[in-house]
């Protein structure tokens, strides 16, 4: 097995970026959200399971594999505060939700309760199940900033609203931390709540393990949850069915290699998940199931899905220990990254003249008002699309990525705080917004302006 020492502890920002990260020379990393990254040690590790599956290919694959699987389970479930035959693996958070969702049976007049902050991909994993299931889904609208009181008292009045319809709130759909705006949700009262009325919950954790604390989240209990391992800093979103909630975590934060998602489904639910998506060898017909346990059929229904590269699912160790040894543990990167998500931001807003999105909870997003209105450009339609051609500048022209959005009737873009960076990052993100802002003023865009979906 291929040695996983990453080294001794290194200074944040700068340091860290050049000795342990291998980001070309030039590009400023700022959007950690989307698809993260992972550290060289990592990397050399994952090419060496890489090589040595080519080396051995069946072995590799039929046996090799199982063993490295089960400690990748092991060494993720504390993270959770969950049991390792709680914890599965799946390439990525969409995959979780499609699984959990067309697992589940709908019947006439059920409604599943998202909030208009739903992630893009959840929202259309809805809209196509409800061309094949009698299932409705009703949006609750919110707008930032919003505290976490007002969208708790809103939740609870969706509730009431869908059942004085005459129909049944079967399931709820919530984040964990929001993909844009980045604010962190109120995830451990919306499950409360799900409880107590008999619903279902759902969490969508993308932006979950490894951006917040989630090690109590066996005692808060949701009934499934996904979250992707390649970022490890993305917040959670929540699903609620039927008196279950589900969690959806990506690892983009954990900085495991992209191709990594954990399932959580506590032993109690475990015998709602029939199949895999796709479906595959551990799938049995219901009379064959019924002669094992829920808790034996689970872990090994996952254990083979299709043949893809699975060595991401080995590297969690591996990403763990460089997270130890180099970084300090998970408290000194959390309190790293929130500390610099507020700082930076709040520099931005100074520079920009205008504001950072403040939460009442922490994470590592800083989301910030741009000194650009649609009313100084003399459009209202068209926000959306001028945002996305500023957007696409970034990488284009500038040598990097910034979301940019219009949100709310202004623009706003979102960056995220992250170990290799610095407030000096920040402030080179506000001043290549501010020359982008002067393009936009110069009306640039007119006749460019890309398609939005």
């Amino acid at each position: 097995m291929a040695s996983t020492d990453p080294g001794s502890s290194t200074p944040f920002g700068a340091e860290m970026r050049m000795k342990h990260f291998a980001f070309a020379e030039g590009y400023q990393p700022l959007n950690h959200g989307s698809f993260g990254t992972f550290p060289k040690s990592v990397l050399e590790y994952q090419r060496q399971l890489q090589f040595e599956s080519e080396a051995r290919p069946d072995t590799w694959i039929r046996y090799t594999y199982l063993d490295l699987l089960k400690a990748s389970r092991a060494a993720l479930a504390p993270l959770l505060g969950a049991a390792a035959g709680e914890v599965v693996l799946l390439p990525n958070a969409t995959t979780g939700v499609n699984t959990v969702l067309r697992n589940l049976i709908f019947n006439e007049d059920d409604v599943i309760l998202n909030f208009s902050t739903i992630y893009g991909a959840c929202s259309k994993t809805i809209e196509s199940l409800s061309e094949v299931c009698p299932v409705s889904s009703h949006q609750i609208k919110i707008t930032y900033p919003v505290t976490d009181d007002e969208i708790v008292t809103k939740f609870q009045s969706a509730i009431q609203q869908v059942k004085a319809n005459g129909k049944t709130p079967k399931l709820a759909m919530f984040d964990g931390v929001l993909t844009f705006p980045g604010a962190r949700f109120p995830w451990e009262r919306l499950v409360t709540i799900c409880k107590e009325q008999g619903i279902w919950s759902f969490m969508d954790a993308a932006h979950g393990i490894g951006h917040i604390d989630l090690s109590h989240l066996g005692s808060v209990s949701p009934d499934f949850m996904i979250s992707n391992c390649y970022k490890y800093t993305h917040l959670p979103y929540y699903l609620v069915y039927s008196g279950l909630t589900f969690l959806s975590l990506n690892f983009r934060w954990l900085m495991v290699p992209r191709g990594c998602a954990v399932l959580y489904v506590p032993f109690r639910n475990q015998h709602l998940i029939s199949s895999t998506v796709p479906t595959s060898w551990g799938y049995l017909p219901k009379a064959a199931r019924a002669t094992v346990s829920p808790e034996e059929y689970f872990g090994k229904l996952f254990e083979k899905v299709s043949t893809i590269d699975n060595t991401p699912y080995c590297c969690i160790p591996a990403a763990l220990e460089f997270r130890s040894k180099v970084c300090g543990g998970e408290t000194k990167i959390r309190d790293y990254c929130f500390e610099l998500a507020d700082h930076g931001g709040t520099r931005m807003a100074e520079m920009f003249g205008t504001e950072a999105l403040q939460g009442e909870s922490r994470c590592c997003f800083a989301t910030v008002r741009l000194p650009l209105t649609l009313e100084e450009l003399g459009i209202t339609s068209e926000g959306n699309a001028v945002a996305k051609w500023m957007q696409e500048l970034t990488p284009v022209e500038y040598e990097t990525y910034i979301p940019i959005k219009c949100y709310a009737g202004g623009f706003w873009c979102r960056i995220s705080a992250q170990i290799y960076l610095t407030v000096a990052d920040f402030e080179w993100a506000a001043a290549t917004i501010m020359k982008i802002c002067d393009r936009a003023r110069s009306r640039e865009w007119e006749g460019k302006l890309p398609s939005v979906r």
